[in-house]
């Protein structure tokens, strides 16, 4: 496992739509552990593989001990819409409102080749959502209302605040 650069705003590849996962490789796999080791070494929530520059369908999402490796994951239904404030690691500094369904059903494959389906309410909706745009050659940057710069303290208050939030919803 490796920590991978995260490419940020202005990188080419990040506007560019991913390939599907046709076969469960090597490769693939150790994408899924370098992007899992990536994004706990930034105290991330999700990472989409363009963001490490692989251009295929892989994202992995962490949050309050569930964690989800999605392989060519799609959205397969949308309820309700949500303003959230989004921050990215590709768009580091800055923060913005984005419209995002308040809940929503991913159906993808894991590592083993098993399709899965999980159905995510309020900041993980968001957070789905955002990191399925990168798969796109989507940033919220390019969807975001009122974009400010934010300082790092801001950031990590910001953070705090919405996992805070969200965990007492899961109570």
């Amino acid at each position: 496992m490796a920590v991978r650069q995260i490419r940020k705003s202005g990188d080419e590849l990040l506007s560019k739509k991913c390939k599907m996962v046709k076969e469960i490789t090597p490769a693939i796999i150790s994408a899924l552990e370098d992007m899992a080791e990536t994004l706990h070494s930034v105290d991330g929530v999700g990472l989409a593989a363009p963001q490490v520059g692989i251009l295929k369908r892989i994202a992995v999402i962490e949050f309050d001990e569930n964690f989800y490796e999605l392989i060519n994951p799609e959205i397969i239904e949308t309820e309700g819409e949500q303003t959230c404030k989004e921050a990215c690691l590709s768009a580091p500094g800055y923060y913005g409102d984005v419209n995002r369904p308040l809940k929503l059903t991913v159906k993808a494959t894991n590592r083993l080749g098993e399709e899965y389906s999980v159905t995510v309410e309020d900041y993980m909706a968001s957070v789905f959502s955002h990191e399925l745009d990168h798969l796109d050659g989507i940033m919220y940057t390019d969807k975001a209302s009122n974009l400010q710069r934010i300082d790092q303290e801001q950031l990590e208050e910001y953070k705090k605040a919405r996992k805070i939030a969200a965990l007492e919803k899961t109570k």
